[in-house]
């Protein structure tokens, strides 16, 4: 019985023992300091992305509040050893801490952070000129630690910058020829950038070929023994030229009067020693002279004459230059040479080409170098020859003829084959003019491939004529065509089905169309 009583006594001073220590406890807690220290430990990433990694420290915190300081408006709440993200434009901010302790008490600090972007590193800038263009530049960039990219092109000083970014492709179009400074600058996303320079050299080069259509280009001739020559409104825009501008001569009364175009660059052999002009004259037969000539001396040069022979009318003269081998750089035309001049000529497209036009769509028969191939059959015979009803819509000088001799076969026709397939990609209509001697005569168009002939996808479409002894246009609609079938061979029937009786029909122009 005295050792229960023992027993007993010890735990009721336990438990007497026990309220004593809860409430010194109680005691301190309510009278802990506030929490003291306060700190934080920024980590600023250095990507130029702005993100900053707030760590808070401190003595006698249990939780903390963290206000950003750059206007964002909810703070972001703490544990201990927690931290937290944000992302911060450049600048200075004072982030405040707020910390609260056991007991509910706080402490305030304001903490002091400058975000500061990086200066963009590795620039490269790519300034390319535009092939077609001489007067107009592509301008784009790459950097590390970029937002964003700044162009100047050195033109006009009131322009602003235009901004651009990694990935795109900034197109400038000069006025006017010049040396000019293009400047792109890389920014950051805050003050620190990184800026480049480079001079570039615009010129309009006048050279080979000419056509007289840009207006950027300095197309003043040079004259002498009292011709005239400039570039004007084409007088005749019909036939073979229809363009806007052409050149123009007229020659004075002496026997050797003419004028010159300088070039920019010397005439290039590689691209051909056949010369091809566009000609209208006032007569047949009047000799055209076309000369090379070394810029500075005269004694240096080549020429050739050419007869015209049509009149009032545009035709395409070739200029053979094969064996000339100096450097020239001067064009010099004589119109009617060796003769006293009279009259006024006009001349346009002047190129330089292999000696052989290629064959291909708008077929129009008019070059007089391109190799056209007829591969008859049945009876029939195709050829090139002169338009035998130049009127209407039809006035070009060479057209092709289709001969249906007598007794021939029901599908007696032509096929003439192209240089290259025929893109049918984007147009898959083909116009023709036709000269038919009689209204509703069947015409059958017919394309196939080549090397080898797969008869398997050969395509064709038939229409009526409806006139007689005229031209007219007839529309052959090949809507599906499969432009990967490379059609190369063009095939052509008159009256088809039906036996040939000697008649003869004519067609040309023959272009995709929509």
């Amino acid at each position: 019985m005295k050792k229960l009583k023992f027993i007993f006594s010890i735990l009721f001073v336990a438990l007497l023992a026990g309220c004593s220590d809860e409430d010194t406890d109680a005691a301190f807690g309510d009278n802990a300091d506030a929490p003291a220290n306060l700190s934080a430990l920024f980590t600023i990433t250095q990507d130029n992305s702005g993100l900053v990694t707030i760590a808070p420290h401190g003595e006698g915190v249990v939780s903390y509040e963290v206000f950003f300081g750059d206007g964002t408006a909810e703070p972001a709440a703490l544990g201990l050893a927690e931290k937290v993200n944000h992302v911060y434009a450049e600048g200075q901010y004072n982030v405040r801490l707020v910390a609260t302790g056991i007991n509910g008490k706080t402490t305030e600090a304001i903490l002091p952070l400058t975000v500061t972007f990086v200066q963009p590193e590795n620039l490269v800038v790519n300034i390319a000129a535009v092939v077609g263009n001489s007067l107009s530049i592509n301008v784009s960039a790459t950097a590390d630690y970029e937002t964003y990219f700044e162009v100047t092109f050195g033109e006009d000083s009131s322009l602003p910058p235009v901004q651009f970014n990694e990935g795109q492709t900034i197109n400038y179009v000069y006025d006017a020829i010049g040396t000019y400074t293009v400047t792109v600058t890389a920014f950051s996303g805050g003050a620190a950038t990184t800026v480049y320079t480079q001079d570039v050299v615009i010129s309009n080069p006048l050279v080979l070929p000419i056509n007289f259509e840009n207006p950027t280009l300095n197309y003043t001739f040079t004259t002498f023994n009292g011709a005239t020559a400039a570039a004007i409104d084409n007088p005749h825009a019909v036939g073979i030229n229809t363009s806007a501008k052409v050149g123009s001569m007229t020659p004075a009364g002496a026997v050797w009067t003419g004028g010159l175009l300088t070039l920019d660059q010397p005439v290039n052999f590689a691209n051909g020693r056949h010369f091809k002009m566009k000609v209208w004259s006032p007569a047949a037969g009047v000799p055209v002279l076309l000369k090379l000539e070394n810029l500075t001396d005269t004694n240096v040069n080549a020429e050739r004459t050419v007869m015209t022979t049509v009149a009032n009318q545009w035709e395409e003269m070739v200029f053979d230059f094969t064996g000339a081998n100096g450097q020239y750089s001067k064009l010099v035309f004589f119109f009617n040479a060796a003769n006293p001049g009279n009259g006024t000529y006009y001349f346009d497209d002047i190129e330089q080409f292999n000696g052989q036009d290629p064959v291909g769509f708008p077929l129009t028969f008019q070059s007089e170098t391109a190799e056209y191939i007829w591969n008859n059959f049945g009876g029939a015979l195709g050829n090139r020859v002169d338009n035998p009803n130049a009127a209407g819509i039809n006035t070009s000088t060479k057209v092709a003829s289709f001969l249906k001799t007598n007794n021939s076969q029901t599908w007696a026709g032509v096929a003439i084959p192209m240089s290259a397939p025929i893109d049918f990609s984007v147009m898959k209509k083909v116009k023709m003019k036709v000269w038919s001697p009689a209204a509703g005569i069947p015409v059958l168009m017919k394309f196939e491939n080549m090397n080898p002939h797969n008869t398997a996808v050969d395509i064709e479409k038939q229409t009526v004529t409806t006139v007689a002894n005229q031209w007219e246009e007839l529309t052959f609609d090949f809507t599906g065509i499969n432009n990967a079938n490379n059609y190369q061979m063009l095939v052509v029937f008159f009256n088809f089905g039906v036996p040939g009786t000697g008649e003869i029909y004519y067609f040309d122009d023959v272009q995709l169309s929509n």
